[in-house]
């Protein structure tokens, strides 16, 4: 439970851009992003060193073999416990376990079985993170705040993902991997005394306390049925998993194949990643300027179509800033409907339930979406790309079909 010191008054006076508390997590958290931006860049030249491209595959997904499955577990511990201890241990756990990973390299060249062990332990103590992270927003600010706090959390993913290979590319180049994995556990570190001074909101007014929990597997299986039985929560969780499902292949996989296909090279690869990732970081500082946008739920779905339709298309027109130019509306698109999603879904839901809320809707991002690279990059090898983008595409469309057929998706509203 917080404490006397810890404790977030219930209401907050400062809009969250403003907010000291909310500027201190969103500080710690970026750092803690880019922090892992910089480990997979020292896993993955690790890795090249010392093994084949097929085991430089096996090294890289490790760590989603032990984020899928234990995923739902640490939504639990996050709903047990406080958010933002489960925060604190799991950040600090990473920090260790990567420092003593470079003091190792610095020793020793890397074997390939300590890479494979490093990214499995760190997708353990992944999936207490995830859950914990995402249950915090709704009890660091008030909750007319919450759609400003999560446009930040997205731009903060973005731009994280931009700065953190760079880094990471600079730290190999200085110093090998040993410097970059010590550059990943330092900015671990600095999360560390950032998160220490956030203060969070009770679970409820007063004096209430948290409910007792049962078993873990009751508490586990109670929050599956809280998501399935919400009017609002259940189809917008359906919803993006039919998405994230459709479109999460061929925005990854799918764009290195047709640029191979159409003859653009890296070059081009890498106009067309850069307008998705501006698009979607536009997407998230809209949703942060503005603070709230009126009829969230049939923008939610509009801007769902949109994203289908871009990725869809992309891959029909025949010039490279064509591409590249509905590359950014579809990232506009996909910034804008995230967002939205997350933000009705941490309003909506009961804050008792909220890391076991997280936890679904993360599993369906790194545990089930990936199961569609290799999908689609046997259709495009046999069908070529613009057929399967166009398939993709539709696929995520029954997802946003799935939102519009739900009365309380179309009704939702943020709060004012």
């Amino acid at each position: 439970m917080a404490t006397a010191r810890t404790a977030l008054p219930e209401r907050a006076t400062a809009p969250a851009h403003r907010d000291g508390n909310v500027l201190r997590w969103l500080t710690a958290y970026t750092v803690s992003l880019v922090g892992d931006s910089v480990y997979f860049v020292a896993l993955g030249w690790s890795a090249q060193k010392v093994a084949d491209p097929t085991q430089v595959g096996l090294v890289m997904a490790a760590g989603a073999l032990p984020r899928a499955l234990l995923m739902l577990g640490g939504g639990v511990v996050a709903d047990r416990f406080d958010p933002r201890r489960v925060i604190l241990g799991s950040d600090a756990l990473r920090c260790l376990l990567i420092l003593a990973v470079a003091a190792g390299i610095a020793l020793t060249a890397p074997a390939l079985w300590m890479l494979v062990a490093v990214a499995l332990v760190f997708g353990a103590v992944d999936a207490l993170f995830v859950p914990a992270i995402g249950a915090l927003p709704p009890r660091i600010t008030s909750p007319d705040q919450l759609a400003r706090v999560t446009g930040m959390r997205s731009l903060s993913m973005r731009l994280s993902q931009i700065a953190g290979p760079p880094v990471g590319g600079l730290a190999m180049g200085l110093g090998g991997a040993a410097a970059a994995f010590a550059v990943a556990g330092l900015l671990f570190a600095l999360s560390l005394p950032l998160l220490l001074t956030i203060r969070i909101r009770p679970l409820g007014t007063g004096d209430e306390e948290r409910p007792e929990p049962g078993t873990a597997r009751k508490d586990l299986v109670d929050g599956l049925r809280y998501i399935r039985r919400h009017r609002l929560i259940g189809p917008l969780v359906v919803a993006g998993a039919v998405c994230e499902l459709g479109l999460t292949g061929t925005l990854n996989v799918g764009m290195v194949l047709l640029n191979a296909e159409r003859g653009w090279g890296p070059s081009g690869y890498g106009w067309i990643v850069s307008s998705l990732g501006a698009g979607a970081a536009a997407g998230a500082a809209l949703l942060t300027i503005a603070g709230r946008l009126p009829r969230a739920g049939l923008v939610l779905a509009g801007t769902g179509l949109v994203a289908c339709a871009g990725a869809a298309t992309v891959a029909l027109v025949p010039a490279l800033w064509t591409a590249a130019v509905l590359a950014a509306v579809a990232g506009l698109a996909v910034g804008v409907f995230g967002s939205l999603s997350s933000t009705l879904v941490q309003t909506a839901a009961d804050p008792a339930h909220l890391g076991r809320v997280t936890s679904v809707v993360m599993l369906t991002a790194v545990g089930l979406a990936p199961l569609s690279y290799p999908l689609v990059g046997a259709a495009i090898g046999a069908w070529g790309a613009a057929p399967v983008f166009v398939g993709c595409g539709a696929f995520a469309g029954l997802g946003v079909a799935i939102a519009l057929a739900s009365d309380a998706v179309r009704r939702a509203e943020l709060p004012r």
